[in-house]
């Protein structure tokens, strides 16, 4: 019976299982809005890539 008790109180298992789920959650997120993210990507690296000269010119 006491070995029954620990079993059922056993959390070990409960973090891979709770890991599992937010990592599905985050995959399901990205290819929702993945159109977004690409287009945020872009400009960003734009916008970088365009004023690389201001940051790199010699004062």
């Amino acid at each position: 019976m006491n070995n029954l008790k620990r079993f059922i109180t056993e959390e070990e298992g409960m973090g891979t299982v709770e890991l599992v789920l937010i990592i599905v959650v985050l995959i399901a997120l990205v290819l929702l809005f993945k159109d977004a993210i690409i287009a945020f990507v872009n400009k960003v690296l734009g916008s970088i890539s365009s004023n690389g000269d201001k940051v790199m010119a010699p004062k």
